[in-house]
């Protein structure tokens, strides 16, 4: 070893983390986070108007792991069209809480997705209705390949419906991932047909209109509103929010940037309404789902908590595997 930090690529990580360890420590992240043993101020925000995307800085310290660090990412929904990159790109520096020294600085891309997939993965296994066999995707993009491969770990799903718009990436996200699952795919002609009578849908837009409307929602549904992770965006007709148990990933940050956001500044939705934090279900202070007629609804902005703690897990395996490079940055 020469040098003090270790850099990791994202080809190491895809190479040290796997779905089902990374559904554990989300859980055990969000648990510690709802026994306070974590520090996480909402993320901060600079926004590329003119560039159509945004830069994020999201630091957090997990004292039960003794890490800290800070995930620098940035969102650019036209960055495959303009550009051939991906829409999210982001890099995860791991500094010793100890003495302040820079541990390792990793890729941290493919560490948002599969903790944001797994978020979604949690959420379903404390919220969504134990024998719950059809899954809808809205949207067909990186991250609804990540929310059928952490759900899948959850559920023993029978259907999955897909819907996006445009619609020409359904048959493109159907034909790669038929091939590695077992149950069956049934691309949907209209957000409405895709989750109707769903048992879990999980919203993966960039949208910054409702897009999935309040009548098509059977009672005992749960969703998953991933894509409201900043100002000003929405996937869901807000009627639903006030019809729903709505539980949020931290409630500072989802009034900020989360689905509930644009309803609480419109007056729609008040912060009473919101339920509580997932945290507060996984350390038993609040009940999960309580009949099979409700419908749940979880609100996820991101955490730089989970970030932190899977960028460990794989900085320990990475240690110990002898992965990555050493290099020193004095």
């Amino acid at each position: 070893m020469s040098g003090d930090v270790l850099l990791i690529t994202e080809e190491n990580v895809k190479r040290l983390l796997s779905v089902e360890e990374t559904i554990q420590k989300v859980e055990e992240t969000f648990r510690d986070k709802g026994l306070g043993k974590t520090q996480m101020p909402p993320k901060t925000y600079l926004t590329f108007d003119k560039y159509d995307g945004d830069l994020r800085v999201m630091p957090s310290y997990l004292l039960t792991l003794g890490s800290a660090g800070v995930k620098v990412v940035s969102v650019h929904p036209h960055n495959a069209i303009r550009y051939g990159l991906p829409t999210v790109m982001a890099i995860i520096v791991l500094v010793d809480p100890k003495n302040g020294a820079v541990t390792s600085i990793m890729d941290g891309t493919y560490i948002t997705g599969m903790r944001t997939g797994t978020a979604g993965a949690v959420a379903t296994k404390y919220l969504a209705r134990k024998n719950s066999k059809i899954l809808g995707l809205v949207g067909a993009g990186i991250q609804a390949r990540m929310q059928l491969l952490a759900i899948s770990k959850i559920l023993n799903l029978e259907e999955v419906r897909v819907w996006s718009k445009p619609e020409s990436t359904i048959g493109a996200f159907i034909g790669e991932v038929e091939r590695i699952y077992d149950f069956k795919f049934r691309p949907c002609r209209s957000c409405e047909e895709c989750v109707n009578e769903a048992d879990v849908i999980s919203t993966v837009t960039p949208s910054t209109t409702p897009i999935v409307d309040c009548v098509a929602i059977s009672p005992g549904t749960h969703i998953n509103a991933m894509g409201a992770d900043a100002p000003g965006k929405e996937e869901l007709d807000p009627e639903i929010l006030l019809r729903a148990k709505v539980v949020v990933d931290d409630l500072a940050q989802a009034s900020h940037s989360g689905e509930i956001n644009m309803p609480l500044k419109k007056g729609i939705l008040r912060e009473e309404d919101i339920y509580g934090e997932l945290s507060e279900i996984i350390v038993g202070r609040k009940e999960g789902r309580t009949s099979g007629e409700e419908v749940t609804v979880f609100d996820s902005t991101g955490l730089s908590l989970l970030d932190i703690s899977v960028a460990t897990l794989v900085y320990n395996k990475a240690k110990e595997k002898n992965v990555g490079s050493w290099l020193s940055l004095r």
